[in-house]
Parts: structure tokens; C-alpha cells; sequence
């Protein structure tokens, strides 16, 4: 009995134990949620226009839906000179609070009523059309130009802050989704609705040094809308659930990893996304542990739930410690229409071997003789895996005279496995031999590659110090023969003796040979022949017969001399 009392409290504590390592909590309707902010994404432009009298001129489209009082408050005392237009569908009262620079303009059938003490001369009634783009036209020819378009829903008082209420960029007023808590020449407020936000922190929080988790869930039942999300805070993991149709879009994700049952959009990127999780159950807990398993987290840091009232709507996720701290965060929120300046973040790497096992250190100095071999890397966008693709590479020279090369090189094989997303590469620095300087900058294009669509990556940038491989000073030529060489020479010389006695022996044969050799008369006319300077001496016609038999003796042994020998 004691065994099995054993054995069920060690499952009791087990059972406790899981379930506290996965920790989950009960969400409860709030008015302010300490980690998300949201605002309405409404109908808008913002321009840098401004007539030739220095007058700006703002449109406030006002909505009062779902409100009972539909009372709000105009505050310029101190605002610039302009021309307000005011328009709205519903009734509503206005208080209002002008400087002699400002002139309202409502419709001749306004449901506007206005009250004012002073500058009565300065409220304008128009007969000017009541939609949107119908009215910027209007304005347009009226005034020159539009400032401002701002929608607002449930406005209580709206005040200048006295600055200038321009943009810089273009003067033409294009309608589009924005957020006009941007505008940062006026303060809006607006009126409490019904809390629209359910909001939850279990009670143990990540530690320090761990990721923050963020869960945001929107019920099945509610509006399908685009939701845009910034992210403030750094290595956060947030885990997006939605209905069907629902699309979230990342406008900086490069510090971030999600997952979502929904399509997500990077527009810095141009991607989509698709959904990476199937999510059916919309329950807090479901979805909470659905998070947890995802990330392989043991607690999270908040889970919220909310209802959008519009088609678009911004949300802000980052600790908010004060509304001064709001206010900033939202002023540089970067709307969906523009092009954010965030890239997937890239990093070169140079190597000395195709190995990829010996990096070099950034500020090592390369042989141009050398190969090198490349690595560029990026930042993992969530769970998603994207392949990059080099596309060009050329070095720049440093200093007051640039020299750009373009630098020809090979990819090198990188599987998803074993480098994903990587791209690995190796090029050759020959070209920068003939050049004298040594500090480049190494730069690549790439693209970053989902399946088959492919889109701009941006570039990504190296220094690389250069230099040149030691020459040895060129000695005298030294030749080496060996044994085949010697005998060739050898053999060479004889070949020459041969054909030198061969045209001896043809000349001989075709000149012929004299039948009286003179020793003497041939020696005489040689020069240099110390005997052609001596005095013939006369002789005798008639010799003695003794003489003459000894001479003919020594004649004849000498002629039979050469004749034997060249026999």
C-alpha cells in the first residue's frame, strides 16, 4: 500500500512540475495593455505643400460611430496660418479656439455645428464636396494644394503643438492607410471605447538573458483585417494567430522571429510568407500553449487578445513605461506604403582554404597571388529559410581617386544543411598586381531567393587589405648540360671536321693540282711568308747531269708525298 501511496504522489509532483514549466494564464478585458499599443489605420496623405502666402492647409474627415456624445474641442492658439476644412457624416459639436491665421471651412449642409468666442469672421461655410477624394481635388483648386488628410474616429480634442505641419517629400496629396498619430503639428485625443483589448502575464517571466514571447491572438469570430506590426524591442519571438484571411505585416523584422497560422508579409523584403503553423482552436490557452511548443519555451511574456474595429490596423509591441515613451515609439512608425530601409542583415566572412575552417581576421592582410575564399551569411527571418544568391562582386580603391574593378569569381558548393542561408564563393586578387593601392573595399549584390522568387538583398561590404607577393631578383643565366647534352656537342664537332675535310677534298678534285711545285714562287706571293722577301736567285739552263738525275730524285719523292697520303 505504501509503494503504490509512493508511486502516486511522484506522479502528483511530476504532473505539477510539467505544468508548471508551462506556464499559462487567464486573459481579462483591460483599457491600456502595458506591451501593445494599437492604433487605427485610416484614410490619409501628408505632404510637404505650403501656398504662396505661407498657409497650410489641413482636411480633418471626422467620424463619431458608436458614440453617444459626439462633442470634440478645436485648440490653435498658437497654430501656424492655415485653412482647416472640417466634414463628417455624423452630427457633431465643436468648440473652438482660433488665432487670426486660422480660417475653418465646413460644408453649406454641414452636420457641424460651431461654437466660438472670438474670430467669428475666420469660419467659413463652402459648397464643397463631401468625399475624400473628391475634396483633396477641391481643396486643390481652391487653395493650390493640400497639406494634410487625416481621418479620425471618435475624436475629443484635438490641439496644435505650434510647429510647422509639413512633410518633406512630395507636394501631392495620394490617399493611403496611415497612422495619424505620425502627425506630429497636432494632439489627438480621442474618446474610450468599450475595451476592445484582452490581456494576460504568467506569473513566472523569462529570465534576463532569455528571449521575450509575446502571443497575440484574434478570435475566429472576429473582423478579418491587415494587421501591421512593429516590433521595439529586440530578440523577441512573437507568435501570430488570426482567422482565415488575416495578414500580418513585419515592418522591421530583422530582430525578430514569429510564426503565424496567417500569411505574412515582409514589404523590405517583397515576401510573403505563408502560414508555418496550423492553429484551429482560438482558445487563450490553446494558443498559448500552441506558442509555447513552437518556440520550445517554458513561460512567456505576454498574451493578448484583441478585436480590430477596422480593415487595417497598426500594433506597437514594446514596454511602454510612460506615455511620453508612446508618443515617441508611434511618431516613427513607418507606414505600409513606404519603403522600408531594412534589408535582411548581411555578413561576409573570408577564408584561406575551401574548407571553411579558417577565417580570416578582419584585419589580416591578403596576397594578391592568393586565392580567397567567401561566405556571406544573413539573419534568420523567424522560421523561414531563404537562399542567397550572388549576383556580382567588383573592390573599390580608398582615397581621393577611386578605382573600381569589377572581381570575376567562382561559387563554391553550399548545401541548406550545412550552411543555410549562406552563399560560399572564391575569387582571385591577380588583377590588383599591377595596382598600387592596398586597401580596398570588397562589395557583393546578392538576392534573396524564397523557392523561385527572388528579390533584391541589398549588398554587403568588406575591407581587405592587400598586398604584393615578394619577387626574388632575377641572377644571371645559368646553364646546366648534362651527359646527353655533352655528347651532342661532342658528337656536333666531329660532324663538323667530317664536312670541313669533305669540301677540302671537293675543292681539291675540281681546282686540280699544279705538276711543278714551287716551294718558293708559292711562298712568295703568300703574305706574311718570311721567305717572299728574299732575292730569287738566277737559274742555270743547263745543269749538270748529276744535278739534274738528283733533282728529278727529290722531285719525284716529293709529288708522291700528298699523292699517297691522299690515297
Amino acid at each position: 500500500m505504501e509503494g503504490h501511496m509512493v508511486r502516486f504522489v511522484l506522479l502528483l509532483c511530476i504532473a505539477v512540475a510539467a505544468s508548471a514549466s508551462r506556464q499559462t494564464c487567464d486573459p481579462k478585458e483591460v483599457n491600456a495593455n502595458p506591451w501593445i499599443y494599437m492604433s487605427e489605420m485610416l484614410i490619409g496623405c501628408w505632404t510637404s505643400f505650403i501656398s504662396e502666402d505661407k498657409t497650410e492647409v489641413h482636411i480633418l474627415s471626422l467620424n463619431f460611430a458608436g458614440t453617444d456624445t459626439n462633442m470634440f474641442s478645436l485648440e490653435m492658439a498658437n497654430a501656424k496660418p492655415m485653412n482647416l476644412i472640417l466634414t463628417s457624416q455624423d452630427k457633431a459639436y465643436a468648440l473652438y479656439n482660433l488665432t487670426a491665421d486660422v480660417n475653418l471651412y465646413v460644408n453649406n449642409n454641414s452636420t457641424i455645428v460651431l461654437y466660438g468666442n472670438q474670430h467669428h469672421n475666420n469660419t467659413h461655410k463652402q459648397n464643397f464636396p463631401t468625399q475624400d477624394e473628391e475634396l483633396v481635388e477641391w481643396a486643390r483648386q481652391k487653395f493650390g494644394g493640400v497639406t494634410s488628410f487625416t481621418t479620425i474616429r471618435n475624436l475629443k480634442t484635438v490641439s496644435s503643438t505650434g510647429t510647422n505641419g509639413t512633410k518633406p517629400g512630395s507636394r501631392y496629396c495620394t490617399l493611403k492607410n496611415e497612422d495619424a498619430l505620425e502627425k506630429h503639428f497636432m494632439k489627438i485625443e480621442r474618446a474610450t471605447l468599450a475595451s476592445s483589448f484582452k490581456s494576460c502575464s504568467p506569473q513566472q517571466q523569462n529570465q534576463g538573458d532569455e528571449a521575450e514571447l509575446h502571443i497575440i491572438n484574434i478570435p475566429e469570430n472576429a473582423k478579418i483585417c491587415n494587421v501591421s506590426l512593429r516590433v521595439d524591442s529586440s530578440e523577441t519571438s512573437v507568435f501570430l494567430r488570426g482567422p482565415q484571411g488575416t495578414t500580418w505585416t513585419f515592418l522591421n523584422p530583422q530582430h525578430t522571429k514569429f510564426c503565424s497560422n496567417n500569411d505574412i508579409l515582409l514589404p523590405a523584403m517583397a515576401l510573403r510568407i505563408p502560414p508555418l503553423r496550423t492553429v484551429n482552436n482560438d482558445s487563450a490557452e490553446s494558443v498559448q500553449r500552441e506558442a509555447l511548443n513552437h518556440f520550445k519555451a517554458s513561460t512567456f511574456t505576454s498574451y493578448t487578445e484583441l478585436r480590430p474595429e477596422e480593415s487595417m490596423i497598426l500594433l506597437v509591441l514594446g514596454k511602454k513605461e510612460n506615455p511620453a515613451v508612446k508618443e515617441t515609439a508611434t511618431k516613427s512608425v513607418i507606414p505600409i506604403t513606404t519603403n522600408a530601409p531594412h534589408q535582411m542583415p548581411l555578413l561576409m566572412q573570408l577564408y584561406t582554404s575551401p574548407d571553411y575552417r579558417s577565417p580570416l581576421d578582419p584585419n589580416a592582410k591578403v596576397q594578391s597571388d592568393k586565392r580567397i575564399y567567401a561566405e556571406i551569411s544573413g539573419h534568420t527571418l523567424g522560421n523561414i529559410v531563404l537562399t542567397i544568391k550572388v549576383i556580382s562582386c567588383f573592390v573599390r580603391s580608398k582615397g581621393s581617386c577611386p578605382v573600381v574593378k569589377e572581381l570575376p569569381f567562382m561559387p563554391e558548393a553550399c548545401s541548406l544543411n550545412s550552411c543555410p542561408n549562406s552563399a560560399r564563393l572564391s575569387f582571385s586578387l591577380d588583377q590588383l598586381q599591377e595596382l598600387t593601392s592596398t586597401t580596398w573595399d570588397l562589395e557583393c549584390s546578392v538576392k534573396l531567393c524564397d523557392s523561385e522568387k527572388c528579390v533584391d538583398g541589398g549588398r554587403v561590404k568588406r575591407n581587405l587589405e592587400v598586398t604584393q607577393p615578394c619577387l626574388q631578383q632575377p641572377g644571371p643565366p645559368c646553364f646546366d648540360f648534362g651527359l646527353p647534352g655533352v655528347l651532342g656537342i661532342a658528337f656536333g664537332g666531329f660532324l663538323i671536321g667530317v664536312l670541313l675535310i669533305g669540301a677540302l677534298w671537293f675543292i681539291k678534285i675540281k681546282t686540280g693540282y699544279p705538276t711543278g711545285l714551287d716551294i718558293s714562287s708559292t711562298a712568295a706571293n703568300l703574305p706574311g711568308c718570311p721567305c717572299s722577301g728574299a732575292k730569287r736567285q738566277p737559274v742555270s739552263t743547263n745543269p749538270s747531269p748529276s744535278e739534274n738525275s738528283s733533282a728529278n730524285a727529290s722531285i719525284g719523292s716529293t709529288q708522291s708525298t700528298p699523292t699517297s697520303s691522299m690515297a
